[in-house]
């Protein structure tokens, strides 16, 4: 087994619990505990690709050179809480003034490109030991390093009476959450997350994700091969360069390549590993036995 789902994931479950069921669907495919990896997961609340690795797909999640992210969310105005959402007890109430929107759009410029976040209480970042939130359901807050995100654009896409819609283009390991409250403290007025989608991680993108109930009945028609994922050319070797590259053997490469690393099939077109390009020769970096 190997491959990449692009999944839908509701707001409900958390994104482990999505990766469980979907390890259930395709266990009896191989033998032995099949591996499922995450290539960025969502907040239970949150909607939208929750992109995953299984088998030795796992390994290539390290390849995957696009990380960027993309959401739409409402950022709501009038309200801070403890969590930076709307799960969250209320800890600041503010009125929201009328031109709020006008006073959106001129904070907007100093947001994009390079800021630094402070990861708020409830998230998975460590901290001695413990995930931030185990530490926050604790009722502890601690001293957090400030962390360099990009947000490459910031767009208004309307108003509600006390909420404004945003989408928002970034680069991984932005909090939306705490860019709702910056942006709220920014104009004078407390703020919280409200519902947040995800359109797009990296190569993964909404229109193209497929619900639960769809890999349910059409688990390989679910499977996206790596080659759809990572821009790596293939090549293919005869069965007995094939043969020496999964044993971890240097291999002649006829013509060479213009392109550093390439996924690597068999003469039966399976998928045998990824090899960096040394002129002339072909060395293994990544082997699937």
């Amino acid at each position: 087994m190997l491959g990449f789902v692009n999944l839908f994931k509701p707001p409900g479950p958390s994104s482990t619990q999505l990766g469980a069921r979907v390890r259930r669907i395709y266990s009896s495919r191989v033998e032995g505990r099949l591996a499922v990896g995450h290539v960025g997961t969502l907040d239970p609340q949150a909607a939208g690709v929750l992109p995953l690795a299984l088998g030795k797909a796992t390994r290539l999640i390290p390849l995957i050179e696009d990380r960027r992210k993309a959401y739409v969310c409402t950022l709501v105005l009038g309200r801070m809480t403890t969590t930076a959402d709307g799960s969250g007890e209320t800890v600041a109430t503010s009125s929201v003034p009328d031109d709020a929107v006008t006073r959106l759009n001129a904070a907007l410029p100093s947001f994009i490109g390079r800021i630094e976040q402070i990861p708020p209480m409830f998230s998975a970042v460590h901290h001695g030991g413990m995930r931030l939130y185990d530490l926050a359901r604790m009722g502890k807050t601690v001293e957090r390093r400030k962390r360099t995100v990009t947000i490459y654009a910031i767009t208004l896409l309307g108003r509600e009476p006390a909420a404004l819609r945003l989408r928002v283009a970034c680069s991984e390991g932005t909090y939306i959450r705490t860019l709702c409250e910056d942006l709220g403290r920014s104009i004078g007025v407390a703020a919280h997350m409200g519902a947040l989608l995800r359109e797009a991680s990296g190569p993964f993108l909404l229109s193209e994700s497929v619900l639960l109930e769809d890999v349910i009945e059409n688990p390989e028609g679910a499977l996206i091969a790596p080659e759809h994922v990572i821009p790596f050319p293939t090549i293919v070797l005869d069965q007995r360069a094939a043969s020496d590259f999964r044993l971890g053997r240097i291999v002649p490469l006829d013509g060479g390549s213009g392109d550093k690393h390439v996924f690597v099939r068999d003469s039966a077109r399976v998928l045998v590993g990824v090899g960096e390009t040394l002129g002339t020769l072909l060395a293994p970096r990544k082997v699937f036995v």
